[in-house]
């Protein structure tokens, strides 16, 4: 079995990231509640224990906090932000309120090194993100790096290898944070690093085994690269006792259906059910142009049509979804915790409370470029497994306002047309995410010595990593120039394209 760091989660928004950062060290991570008891840890044999960060403040009374035994196990502890506020208040420091909230970029100054800041400049940026500060250390520690705001940024308890930092080294604004946590993984812990994807293959397909026995799973299948993982790794650790729906919702990009039916009755081979259930979406969206509602709208939806097709399939106990790590933080907490809300995913959000089957949602832990390598890992073709990420509610929130046939009709038009040139001159591969967006303002134009009053598409084309972040993708003009002139003398409706050039924090990537 891997070896394995367990990263307590405390409802930080950064917790999945710690979790991913460990697995680039090819480090095998596991997210536990919190509260779990220090005797599964040492069941479960870990290496070391990180204290996530958290929006709580540990002088409240009723804050989270940790198993006081799991100091005692022995094994190597890194407290991060909230996490080494954790550590000074129940190991006998004091932690009080910042006078000033420290948030954004700030400089670490190194005074001493030790193991978890081996090999490092002594001055570099970090970024922070807290509102308490320690501001005096339990017995036995000191502190080895300061910011402007803050006399003890890095700690540590060299003795009992307890370590902990106000910044977060998880995430990309952090310059050296990779090295900080390999520091911890492999120096401070003694991790071998050899874990790879094809052990997490053998870990998930077990799991999946163990949460469905026997029973029937139901999953529905897109064709995007997240369902179609979700299908292969659900299909290899269960076979027949999956059945496949996909449901033609009216809001799909030009010829998925046909596609979609193709590919996975061919490569598959499995039991595939097509709902062609456009109309009654259209009919239910019908006016509503509030992008939140039309995500909760459509995932009720969603889930009415699966349990009509359990009804013709018969006993169905299932629902799987290839729901990823960004879609679950952006739109509740996991494991109870208090993280905040942005939207409402389609996989997430949008599900009735009383729902008729359980979830089966075995990439809920993974990022998008983690679900592509497991993808290859499976044996999917290169094709399907890098697709650009296809929002759950379709061209429903690519539509901005009210949802109209023929802005359907448009925008599939335009956003194939993008696409095909994308491929052709090499940048679809190159980029994150590109899609096409209707905006239902007409404009003046002159095509053809004739005036035109017509509608206008909105091109987004995004690099990211893992989808928590996004900045635009720089295209060359003279493909940008190709794109909108055919998207114009090609798409019926349409007498200008503009270019979207806005960044995007942790969010969502989408138009709404």
């Amino acid at each position: 079995m891997s070896q394995i760091i367990a990263v307590l989660d405390f409802g930080s928004q950064y917790t999945q990231v710690i979790a991913r950062r460990i697995r680039e060290c090819n480090v095998y991570s596991k997210i536990y509640p919190f509260g779990v008891s220090a005797q599964e840890l040492k069941k479960d044999n870990v290496q070391g224990v990180i204290l996530s960060g958290g929006p709580s403040s540990v002088l409240l009374p009723k804050s989270p906090r940790p198993d006081p035994k799991v100091f005692e196990l022995g094994v190597p502890v890194l407290g991060i932000c909230y996490g080494v506020q954790l550590i000074g208040h129940l190991l006998g420091g004091k932690v009080e309120k910042s006078r000033q909230r420290e948030y954004g970029k700030g400089t670490l100054n190194i005074s001493k090194k030790g193991k978890l800041l081996a090999g490092l400049p002594k001055k570099f940026r970090v970024w922070n993100s807290h509102g308490d500060r320690v501001i005096e250390l339990p017995k036995g520690f000191e502190a080895i790096a300061s910011t402007e705001n803050s006399d003890v940024a890095v700690v540590q308890d060299a003795k009992r290898n307890i370590y902990g930092m106000q910044f977060h080294p998880e995430v990309v604004h952090t310059e050296h944070g990779m090295e900080i946590i390999r520091n911890f993984l492999l120096g401070i812990c003694r991790c071998k690093g050899d874990w790879q994807m094809s052990d997490y293959v053998e870990t998930a397909v077990q799991a999946i085994r163990d949460q469905v026995g026997d029973k029937r799973v139901i999953l529905g299948l897109s064709g995007g690269v997240d369902s179609s993982v979700a299908a292969a790794l659900i299909h290899r650790a269960i076979g027949k006792q999956l059945t496949c729906v996909f449901v033609d919702n009216g809001l799909l990009r030009k010829g998925e259906r046909d596609k979609v039916d193709r590919i996975f009755r061919e490569h598959f081979k499995i039991n595939l059910k097509v709902a062609k259930s456009g109309p009654r979406f259209l009919k239910k969206l019908k006016g509503v142009t509030d992008p939140e509602r039309k995500r909760k709208i459509i995932g009720r939806e969603f889930v009415k049509v699966f349990d009509e097709e359990v009804s013709k399939i018969g006993q169905v106990d299932f629902l799987a979804q290839g729901t990823l790590y960004p879609d679950v933080i952006e739109s509740v907490a996991i494991g109870g915790n208090p993280a905040a809300l942005i939207k409402s995913h389609h996989n997430v959000g949008g599900l009735p409370k009383r729902m008729k089957l359980k979830l089966l949602e075995p990439l809920r832990e993974l990022f998008k470029d983690e679900v592509r390598a497991l993808g290859e890992e499976l044996g999917l073709s290169k094709e399907m497994v890098w697709r650009h990420p296809f929002p759950g509610p379709g061209l429903g929130v690519r539509v901005i306002g009210d949802i109209k046939s023929k802005y359907l009709k448009i925008l599939r038009e335009a956003d194939s047309i993008l696409l095909e040139e994308m491929k052709r001159t090499g940048y679809y591969e190159k980029v994150w995410q590109a899609f096409c967006v209707f905006l239902p303002v007409q404009t003046v134009g002159v095509m053809g010595d004739e005036r035109t009053y017509d509608y206008v598409i909105a091109v987004r084309v995004v690099e990211s990593q893992d989808a928590m972040t996004a900045d635009w993708a720089h295209i060359p003009h003279d493909i940008l120039q190709l794109i909108s002139s055919r998207i114009i003398n090609e798409v019926k409706g349409v007498n200008r394209v503009v270019l979207d050039i806005s960044s995007k924090p942790p969010s969502t990537i989408e138009w709404e």
